[in-house]
């Protein structure tokens, strides 16, 4: 038996945003429902980045990811994430496949705000806000182009550069777009924040009645975007608890006994299953708290291979002797 190998650039033409959008919302139901199995995920914490291993089995395969955070890795000519998925087999766990998460990591993060959207902001939603213009800012605008009809794009980032090349891919796509002082980028309809902050970047009174808000930048403990307050006035919806108290949008507000378990109101899952209520009304203030789950990988994981496979695509390798 031979195991595929498939590079980034083999990865991105694989899969498309509305493929990773369908997969990732069935992974967060079938997670809710109890068909899927997410052990914690790990770290391996170093003084200028971290590494994590993110194992998971749903849809018929196990895979785990072995994905790299280190924020100053762009000044040695790096990439911030790097990341290898291996797709094994459940019933011999015979690897079926290596590839490239890095570009998946991006797509399926992006796809997980586009769902959390389409189930909690408003649907005549129209201005959207861009706090921090990275990389993850373009797939998030991608998926969320999927389910509203963006007319005007809000873009603030410490680094201006950042911000225009951003405004200038808004326009090219057709929609109208500025670079704007962070408090005018907050008053929109769903606010978008993509920073590695670890104090609050987002003020609360910048935030009016109504917004919704993907909460993407805090992923391990200490992060935290938004104003305290913010979390206090909210409906919150988290990928994963334990994920998000420990080191999501959270996880500070629950380890500073601001917020408490109680004040969360559901996982994306129990909202995608009808389990919890979504969007109860056009005033409330909605947050997506997302840290990343190891069932959006191995659910993308599974279409990129599939693809491969009808596809003959990839390389083929006999790592062991049968």
């Amino acid at each position: 038996m031979e195991t595929l190998i498939l590079t980034q650039e083999e990865v991105e033409s694989l899969i498309s945003m509305d493929e990773a959008m369908n997969a990732v919302e069935e992974a967060f139901r079938l997670y809710t429902l109890g068909r899927a199995d997410m052990p914690p995920k790990v770290y391996l914490e170093f003084e200028n980045g971290d590494l994590r291993a993110m194992p998971a089995h749903l849809m018929g395969y196990a895979g785990i990811k072995w994905v790299n955070s280190h924020p100053y890795n762009p000044e040695r000519g790096l990439p911030t994430v790097m990341a290898l998925m291996i797709l094994n087999s459940p019933e011999t766990g015979f690897p079926l496949a290596v590839m490239d998460a890095t570009y998946t990591t991006s797509l399926r993060t992006g796809a997980a705000g586009g769902i959390a959207a389409k189930y909690l902001a408003r649907k005549d939603s129209r201005v959207f806000g861009f706090v921090g213009c990275g990389t993850q800012a373009y797939f998030q605008l991608e998926a969320l182009r999927r389910v509203f009809n963006i007319e005007e794009v809000k873009a603030y980032d410490v680094r201006k550069e950042a911000a225009r090349r951003f405004v200038n891919h808004c326009k090219e796509k057709g929609i109208a777009a500025s670079a704007k002082l962070i408090e005018e980028v907050c008053k929109c309809d769903v606010l978008v924040t993509t920073t590695p902050s670890r104090k609050p970047v987002v003020r609360a009174e910048w935030v009016e009645k109504g917004t919704h808000i993907n909460a993407i930048g805090a992923d391990a403990a200490g992060k935290q975007e938004l104003d305290l307050e913010i979390l206090k006035r909210a409906k919150i919806v988290v990928d994963d608890l334990e994920q998000a108290k420990h080191g999501g949008e959270i996880n500070v507000a629950i380890s500073e006994g601001v917020i408490g378990i109680e004040d969360i109101h559901a996982t994306i899952g129990e909202v995608i299953a009808g389990l919890k209520a979504g969007r109860e009304s056009e005033e409330e203030i909605t947050i997506f708290d997302s840290t990343g789950l190891a069932i959006q990988d191995v659910a993308v994981a599974k279409v990129v291979y599939e693809n491969a496979i009808k596809s003959n695509r990839g390389r083929r390798i006999e790592f062991f002797r049968i």
